[in-house]
């Protein structure tokens, strides 16, 4: 048995003992280390969806670790190897599978979403998810690799140039690494944000900043860009005036990245679209070599982690952190698996 996290009912968390197998053949036990909590497990805490995940569920897929026990037949790792997991397992059987395109094998199963995940203090999963992390890497810095993997697949999607003019309309989490890893693909990047403490840590970090509420976004822009508009924008806000705002930016043969997740139908002007022959492309998850990319940005420290990281507690303080998370007032909230947390709620 060990301690998990569990999501028992909208707006309702537990901590509670689970079983926890030991590692059958291809399987390794992970002490999770710091597990990050997303939009998406916000998403699960109100209920959202439901309709999806099975309660009681531990959650969690941003991760860091090591490991602590191998099933038979594993050769490549041992007891003590710092890993993070990559939170997707495939059937390899589908088209999309058998074109190259497991992240969206369609019976993807995202583990911490659609199979038990990380928020826990041990953990037995399939070896081949791991990804490895170098020893020199802080734990608590690595678990931003999954969000930073995140970004590095919708740069890549986006086909980002050096010194290219990037607008991302957003300016959470994903929407700042995103600004981080277009920047370091050479590109200028301007962030669009109406919370003016978000606005505040973009502009710490070296960003333009825009306020949607006050500012005429698409003049400003056009101003920016000397009259041509943006090469590339991120729609990452998720909402309806997100995306027009993300159209409205754009030079001709601009491309349009869509990173957020909109739960319905919303209006694109196509005219738009025609008139500059915009392109819009989709942006889902994340491969391996996302995967290993994102190790190295945090490794290098390209990713400011010590300003995204605002605050780490305890694993049993897992409802009153989902709770200030929702609040806005921090970036990316940890919960310390292992019980070293210097941060309380209490």
């Amino acid at each position: 048995m060990t301690l998990a996290v569990r999501y028992t009912a909208a707006r309702t968390l537990d901590t509670a003992l689970v079983d926890n197998p030991p590692p059958g053949p291809g399987e390794v036990v992970l002490a999770p280390a710091y597990v990050g909590i997303c939009g998406t497990d916000l998403h699960i805490f109100h209920g959202d969806m439901d309709a999806r995940v099975s309660a009681p569920a531990v959650l969690g897929h941003e991760m860091s670790g090591r490991v602590v026990a191998v099933g038979p037949d594993v050769e490549e790792w041992r007891p003590g190897d710092a890993v993070t997991v990559m939170p997707l397992s495939w059937d390899a059987t589908c088209p999309a599978c058998l074109d190259g395109h497991q992240h969206l094998c369609h019976h993807l199963d995202f583990i911490g979403i659609d199979s038990p995940g990380a928020m826990r203090q041990r953990w037995t999963v399939d070896a081949s998810v791991l990804v490895r992390l170098p020893d020199s890497l802080p734990l608590d810095r690595a678990a931003l690799v999954e969000p930073t993997a995140v970004a590095v697949h919708d740069v890549g999607r986006a086909a980002v140039r050096e010194g290219e003019r990037v607008v991302v309309v957003g300016g959470g989490p994903v929407g700042i690494l995103i600004a981080v890893v277009a920047r370091d693909a050479g590109a200028d990047v301007c962030v669009v944000e109406p919370s003016v403490h978000r606005r505040r840590l973009v502009e710490e970090l070296g960003f333009i900043t825009l306020d949607p509420g006050a500012d005429d976004v698409p003049g400003l822009i056009w101003r920016w860009t000397g009259g041509s508009g943006a090469d590339i924008a991120f729609e990452v806000s998720g909402a309806a005036a997100g995306v027009g705002t993300a159209v409205d930016v754009l030079a001709v043969r601009g491309r349009l990245c869509l990173v957020a997740i909109h739960a319905r139908p919303r209006e694109v002007d196509l005219h738009r679209f025609f008139w500059r022959e915009l392109t819009l492309v989709g942006a889902r998850l994340y491969d391996r070599s996302d995967f290993e990319r994102a190790v190295c940005l945090v490794a290098r420290g390209v990713v400011p982690a010590d300003r995204l990281i605002t605050r780490v507690v305890p694993l049993v303080e897992a409802p009153a952190a989902f709770e200030a998370l929702e609040a806005g007032s921090d970036v990316k909230v940890l919960l310390d698996c292992a019980g070293e947390a210097k941060e309380s709620f209490v």
